[in-house]
């Protein structure tokens, strides 16, 4: 049974950091692009970041120079350093494995990050 499961989140005040994790069980982590992606109040979940399986990395525009992806294959888990937060990054954060090959494309259940004075 595949699992990812995420952490980190919570209440951060503007200009502040919060790093995301995802810790997935049920598959070989390693062949997986795995990706970070936001549901905003009011709008459609949206790709923050993604790295693939093959090292690349690749973000959102909104988020290119103060979000940084990451992963570590030995410990099956991928994360999401965020830093210089502003209220606009407030949403709720969802982990995804994706293998395009197989068809296959897994969801965390999310984790709530607030950005707020």
């Amino acid at each position: 049974q595949v699992q990812l499961v995420e952490s980190g989140g919570g209440l951060v005040q503007p200009g502040g950091s919060l790093r995301l994790s995802c810790a997935a069980s049920g598959i070989i982590f390693s062949v997986y692009d795995m990706g970070w992606y936001r549901r905003a109040p009011g709008r459609q979940r949206e790709l923050v970041a993604v790295s693939t399986s093959g090292d690349t990395t690749t973000y959102a525009d909104s988020v290119k120079g103060r979000f940084a992806i990451s992963r570590d294959n030995t410990k099956n888990t991928m994360y999401l350093q965020m830093n210089s937060l502003k209220p606009e990054d407030t949403g709720v954060y969802y982990c995804n494995a994706r293998r395009e090959v197989l068809k296959r494309d897994y969801w965390g259940q999310g984790t709530q990050v607030t950005v707020s004075s």
